[in-house]
C-alpha cells in the first residue's frame, strides 16, 4: 500500500493532539478554580484543604505506578516461560 491509501486518523496529524491535550489542560485548570468558587458539603476536616481531590487523586495515581513496578519483580516470569 503507498502512502496515499493509507487511511487518515484524527490523531495522526500532531496539530489535532496539541489541541486535545490544550482541552484537557484546561479542563484541569476549570476544574481546580470551580474548586474555590463552588461550595461544597464539607464533613472531614482535610477536605478544607483547597483541591484536596485533585491532590489526593494524583498522589494515588503516582503511588500505584510505583507499586506495580515492584509488584512487576514479584509476578513476572521469564520470558521463555510458556516455550519450556
Amino acid at each position: 500500500m503507498s502512502d496515499k491509501d493509507q487511511k487518515k486518523y484524527f490523531f495522526d496529524k500532531p496539530q489535532n493532539v496539541k489541541w486535545t491535550m490544550r482541552g484537557f489542560y484546561m479542563a484541569c485548570i476549570l476544574l481546580v478554580a470551580a474548586d474555590f468558587i463552588i461550595y461544597r458539603h464539607i464533613s472531614l476536616p482535610w477536605e478544607k484543604i483547597p483541591a484536596f481531590y485533585a491532590i489526593y487523586g494524583f498522589v494515588a495515581c503516582v503511588v500505584l505506578v510505583v507499586i506495580a513496578k515492584e509488584m512487576r519483580k514479584l509476578v513476572m516470569r521469564k520470558e521463555n516461560y510458556y516455550d519450556e
